[in-house]
């Protein structure tokens, strides 16, 4: 399964859930466990057992208690391995491992709060409000998520041309506003 097909697929369970689908939530709860132990393995090599169950569990119980936060608009994935992260960040700050920490999660952390990926950030969200509302969402979606032109056609009830023409008239936008045309 492709990383896009799996954002798609929590997504629409995670959706599912918060509409009251307890069925759904289960099937996330399950998968998102395997996943978690894939990525703290990744991150705590020296980790016991009870260690990594715990900061699986602990994690799973701040996306229950967090749930209502999610911003059905934005990947799923994106908002729930920062929960993940962060948690990984509690457990290594609870058990006095500054230095591990550090170790561990520095090009992580750095690479997501760096300064000039900050400034990235803020740059592309300054040019995109320039753009209409319906413009900047289907640039963050195609073009910022890399989601598939069919797939946001079909999330936005339009035509994949009209989502293809909405694209290039705001990329276009983008250009004379980068260049400084009018």
């Amino acid at each position: 399964m492709t990383i896009a097909r799996s954002e798609e697929a929590l997504k629409a369970l995670m959706l599912l859930s918060l509409d009251g689908d307890e069925a759904a939530y289960r099937r996330l709860l399950t998968v998102l466990r395997v996943l978690l132990v894939g990525y703290y393995s990744r991150r705590m090599a020296t980790a016991t057992k009870a260690d990594m169950e715990d900061l699986v569990q602990e994690t799973l119980l701040a996306l229950h208690s967090r749930r209502s936060t999610y911003d059905r608009k934005r990947p799923f994935t994106a908002w729930f391995f920062s929960i993940a992260r962060y948690k990984l960040i509690d457990h290594h700050r609870g058990r006095g491992g500054r230095r591990l920490t550090e170790t561990e999660l520095g090009e992580e952390i750095e690479s997501d709060f760096s300064e000039d990926t900050l400034t990235a950030r803020m740059d592309v969200e300054r040019l995109l409000d320039g753009l209409s509302p319906k413009q900047q969402e289907l640039i963050r979606q195609v073009k910022l998520e890399g989601q598939s032109v069919a797939d946001t056609a079909n999330r936005t009830g339009q035509s994949e041309s009209a989502v293809k023409v909405s694209i290039h008239r705001a990329l276009k936008a983008l250009g004379k506003r980068l260049r400084g045309v009018s």
